[in-house]
Order: C-alpha cells, then sequence, then structure tokens
C-alpha cells in the first residue's frame, strides 16, 4: 500500500528549540532569572522563614532585621514569606492558563481551519469574545462566580482562547493545501488521524511561542485582579493580593509593594524575552536575514 508522505520538518524547529540554542546575554540572563523565580517559588514551603498567614501585631511595618530580611507588614507577618508563597499561586494560574487556553484553542482551531461549515459559527464566537475587554470579561466571570482559584483560571482562559484559535486555524488553512495532506485525504485517511498526525505537528512552533505569551499575560491579569479585588480570595497570599494590601501604606513603607511588584515585573520580563527568542528561533523569515 502507498504511504502518506510525511511533514518530515514540522517537528524540526521544536526540537531546536527544546534543545536550547545558543541565545543572546539578555536572554541568558532572562532564563537565569526565570530559573531562579520559579525555584524560589518550589521552595518557597522551606525557604519561607515564616507563616505567611501569622499575624503579630506587635512587629507591624517593621523594617528589615535578621528575622525578617525584607521587614513586616500592617499585619506584622512576614514580607520575605508572603512574597515567595505568593509566587507559588501566581505562577501557577499563569502556568494553567496558559495550558488549558493553548489546548482548547488548539481543538477548536483545528476544527475552524479543517472543517469549512464550522468555521463561519466558531469564528463569528470568537470575535464576539475578542469584542469584549479581556480585563472586563475577567471580572464579570470572578464576580459571577465568586473568587477562588478555578474562577480566575477560567476568566482569564476564555478571553485569551481566541487568540490562540485565530493562530491555529491560520496555520491549519495553509497546512491543509499541502501536498501531503492532500495525498492523506486520498488515500482514505481517518479524519482523526489527518488531523492528528499532519496537521497538529504544523501548530506546535506557533504554539509554544502563544503559550510564553499568554503565561506573562495571564500573570499580570492574575495581579490586576487581585490588586482591584477580583481575584482569589484576599486572605490568600498572591503578588496581586500583596500589593493591593500594601498600596494604603506605600508612603510609610513602600516596600510592601516594591518586592512582589520586583518579582512580578521580572518574571514577566523574563518570560516575554525567552518568547521572543523563542519566535525568533522559529520564524523561517528571520533565521533567511539572520543568515
Amino acid at each position: 500500500m502507498a504511504q502518506t508522505p510525511e511533514p518530515a520538518s514540522a517537528m524540526q524547529p521544536v526540537l531546536r528549540v527544546l534543545r536550547l540554542p545558543h541565545l543572546g546575554l539578555g536572554q541568558k540572563i532572562a532564563a537565569v532569572v526565570l530559573v531562579l523565580i520559579i525555584g524560589a517559588t518550589l521552595l518557597a514551603p522551606w525557604l519561607a522563614p515564616h507563616d505567611p498567614l501569622t499575624m503579630n501585631p506587635l512587629m507591624r511595618l517593621k523594617g528589615p532585621m535578621e528575622s525578617h530580611p525584607l521587614g513586616t507588614d500592617n499585619f506584622g507577618r512576614d514580607i520575605l514569606s508572603r512574597v515567595l508563597i505568593g509566587g507559588r499561586l501566581s505562577l501557577a494560574i499563569g502556568i494553567a492558563t496558559a495550558v488549558v487556553s493553548v489546548l482548547l484553542g488548539l481543538v477548536i482551531g483545528l476544527i475552524a481551519g479543517f472543517f469549512r461549515t464550522a468555521d463561519a459559527i466558531i469564528m463569528r464566537m470568537m470575535d464576539a469574545l475578542m469584542a469584549i475587554p479581556a480585563i472586563l470579561l475577567a471580572i464579570a466571570l470572578v464576580a459571577l462566580n465568586g473568587p477562588s482559584v478555578g474562577s480566575v483560571i477560567a476568566a482569564i482562559t476564555i478571553p485569551e482562547i481566541p487568540r490562540v484559535v485565530r493562530l491555529v486555524r491560520a496555520v491549519v488553512l495553509a497546512a491543509r493545501e499541502e501536498p501531503y495532506v492532500e495525498a492523506a485525504i486520498a488515500l482514505g485517511s481517518s479524519m482523526p488521524k489527518i488531523l492528528i498526525r499532519h496537521l497538529v505537528p504544523n501548530t506546535l512552533a506557533p504554539l509554544i511561542v502563544q503559550g510564553t505569551y499568554i503565561l506573562a499575560s495571564a500573570i499580570l491579569t492574575e495581579a490586576i485582579l487581585s490588586f482591584l479585588g477580583a481575584g482569589v480570595s484576599t486572605e490568600t497570599p498572591t503578588w496581586g493580593n500583596i500589593m493591593a494590601e500594601g498600596r494604603m501604606y506605600f508612603r510609610i513603607k513602600p516596600e510592601l509593594i516594591m518586592w512582589p511588584g520586583l518579582m512580578l515585573s521580572l518574571c514577566i520580563l523574563s518570560i516575554n524575552l525567552l518568547g521572543d527568542a523563542a519566535r525568533d528561533m522559529l520564524d523561517p523569515r528571520l533565521q533567511k536575514r539572520a543568515g
């Protein structure tokens, strides 16, 4: 029996990223900073010197000292412990949002790009979602479902899905006209096999880049929602909640906002720099220009 031609080069760009080829100095620094932030948050239960929820009114708004390296907040809680523990949830929400957005967007985008009858309906729905400002939609969804981690993830994920769908649809529309896809259809390959074996590999490279941007955007959006009081419960430490609580005391103790804000900024900047590096490595036009 004749064999269906394979898209042999579809996975090569992804493998180049996974092998971590040469990065610029700024991107190397970004990678190191991101690894340190992730490592610190993962090891937070062991690195944090105090329970982030334990209050000590006698120690409120104290400056750095041996027992509290970054000082204490308005309730006498250790700032370092809260920043480390808060980063765990902020990163977890960002990663969960990126994964769910990419997976759902991939499935919907494959359907929209391959099945013409479903394309018009799906894309009009996506256009309707994109017409609503993402932050307003997220606030409305959290207000509707109540403050919880699941509600925040859903509220941030839904506005991101249309962007992934449009990206995957564009890739599928171009790939479905390739000879190996037409040959697979002519040979009677099943629809799931065509989608998974021949079309999905073409979407992996752009999805890697898009996923990094969604991750950075989700972390920032979670902080915005928490700062506005529309995120997770205010008792739960996240970078946004810590800054929201510290804004009342900014003039007398700016560290309450400075430290979580610094961690948030470094994290997002590092992710975006690595996302730009991945885009440069995966874009054939940029590779030819560099060569």
